[in-house]
């Protein structure tokens, strides 16, 4: 399994979302499920698939699909 399989597992579980619904445009301001117990939980799976630890900036700032890729990338994550 890639790493964006990965990813979009993260989403699936989370949010119990089809994982062709995942874009751009998945984010806090356009999913009304989407609180800070939902935003805990992508971060604390996030950690534990790739085996990283996310700074407290990065946890606040994982609020949308593509925002938590771009911080994944920064921890060396490839996509």
């Amino acid at each position: 399994m890639g790493n964006l399989e990965k990813y979009n597992n993260i989403f699936v579980e989370v949010f119990g979302v089809n994982p062709q619904n995942l874009a751009g445009s998945f984010s806090k301001e356009n999913v009304e499920s989407w609180d800070s117990v939902h935003q805990l939980n992508l971060v604390t799976l996030a950690e534990e698939t790739f085996d990283i630890m996310l700074d407290p900036e990065d946890i606040l700032g994982f609020t949308s699909y593509e925002a938590g890729k771009v911080i994944l990338r920064r921890q060396g994550v490839e996509f």
